[in-house]
């Protein structure tokens, strides 16, 4: 009988273990990072989450909720552009974001530069290689 019991409590522990090297194993590969409040668009919100692959890149997703659409900002803009900051502190064009309906937005894209920081700029011309003045989002240093 004791020896079942024992049997059951080292296959809990080791259950109990094996869980958490995994849960730590997703937790530590990508790191989250939110934006900080705007007064451009003060309702919006978001996160960032960065996580390096086997090859050295950098995987960056964007979720972003209650993003009014850029005509409606004062001036009004024809779209919002991401950007990210590197090592060499040089703005880097990652691309425009396409809205839902709903407020809604996800971007996702792939860097072989580290980010250091993601911004989102208000643009009239989303191609630009400059951001311009009209910083809707941005986080913190990675």
């Amino acid at each position: 009988m004791r020896t079942l019991k024992y049997t059951i409590d080292i296959k809990n522990i080791l259950l109990i273990i094996s869980l958490l090297l995994v849960v730590f194993a997703f937790v530590s590969c990508s790191k989250k990072v939110m934006f900080q409040t705007s007064s451009v668009v003060p309702a919006a919100r978001g996160e960032v989450a960065v996580k390096s692959d086997k090859n050295n890149n950098y995987d960056i997703e964007l979720q972003i909720s209650f993003l009014a659409e850029p005509e409606r900002l004062e001036p009004p803009k024809k779209a919002y552009v991401v950007w990210m900051t590197s090592e060499d502190n040089n703005p880097i064009n990652l691309g425009q974001i396409v809205g839902t309906s709903k407020l809604k937005v996800k971007f996702e894209t792939v860097s072989s530069s580290k980010p250091r920081k993601i911004f989102i700029t208000a643009e009239d011309d989303a191609s630009i290689q400059y951001p311009g003045n009209m910083m809707v989002l941005e986080t913190n240093n990675f």
